[in-house]
């Protein structure tokens, strides 16, 4: 942790929503006139699109069904220390970007599916992380202990099954039988590195829906923000002002001492309430050690 260069980061499983939580932070961000040096975690993983397929063959071939891009054979865990750990101590680090798609290659002028050079962050008043690993601990690497606000996003698995299913289908042009061989060769991979890390975060958002989701694997639609609950529990509950958090989210309640319970369409909005005074003060504190 720094108050100097402070780190926030998402972390969460693939299809568990980190994407659009990140965009409720890009709204803050500029509201706020934050300059935030925005990360993507999949920066960090150790193959380019064609060399995961590769990889992945050769592993099942030697007999291992479990490796994927949650494990740490996949990921660069020691690049991504290295990172939080410069970011802390000096307010910058190398990074690079994964280019997903056409749109977001042609500036670059590089195939899909590749990686960017690497390169020193910019000047920027924090550092922001959307990923997988954004607590991350193993018997080599701890990346946990250098961020500041760590939240997890971690909708109810079968809801997760479906999100990743249906993005899946229509974003990648894979089948449902595609993705759920997917998911069953992630399974090991997300007990032992994505699970452990909610049990670091500061604020977990689980969604929960209230329609039936008992079989993932036909789900029509997925079920809408409407049709959801989303559970926050706060891992240090002092210092948060419940009274006004109920009082501004209708419909919202206390099922423990630590856990507020609110609609599903609630959702941006407890997260503007809860993380803009967080994230001023994480600025604030940062001015007043590093005066102009």
């Amino acid at each position: 942790m720094s108050n100097k260069h402070p780190i926030i980061a998402i972390t969460g499983s693939s299809g568990a929503g980190t994407t659009s939580v990140t965009r409720t932070f890009e709204n803050i961000f500029r509201r706020e006139k934050v300059n935030a040096a925005i990360i993507e975690g999949d920066s960090f993983h150790r193959y380019d699109r064609q060399a995961m397929k590769v990889a992945a063959a050769e592993a099942e071939k030697a007999g291992n069904r479990t490796f994927s891009h949650f494990g740490e054979e996949a990921n660069l865990f020691q690049e991504l220390e290295q990172l939080f750990r410069d970011y802390a101590e000096s307010g910058t680090g190398a990074s690079r970007k994964y280019l997903h798609d056409a749109e977001e290659a042609a500036p670059f002028q590089q195939p899909p599916g590749t990686f960017t050079p690497w390169q020193n962050l910019p000047p920027s008043d924090l550092l922001f992380y959307e990923g997988l690993h954004g607590g991350v601990q193993t018997s080599q690497v701890d990346v946990a202990r250098f961020v500041d606000l760590l939240i997890g996003v971690v909708p109810v698995i079968n809801l997760e099954w479906i999100q990743k299913i249906h993005r899946d289908k229509a974003t990648r042009g894979y089948s449902t039988e595609a993705v759920t061989d997917v998911i069953l060769r992630r399974m090991h991979e997300y007990v032992h590195y994505i699970c452990p890390q909610f049990t670091r975060t500061h604020i977990n958002f689980q969604r929960v829906p209230v329609v039936d989701t008992s079989d993932p694997f036909i789900a029509r639609t997925i079920p809408t923000a409407d049709e959801s609950l989303v559970v926050i529990r706060f891992a240090n509950p002092a210092g948060i002002d419940f009274p006004y958090l109920l009082s501004m989210l209708h419909d919202s309640w206390m099922s423990r001492a630590n856990t507020l319970v609110v609609p599903g369409g609630k959702m941006d909005l407890a997260m503007q309430l809860i993380f803009t005074p967080m994230i001023l003060r994480l600025v604030e504190r940062r001015k007043r050690v590093s005066p102009p």
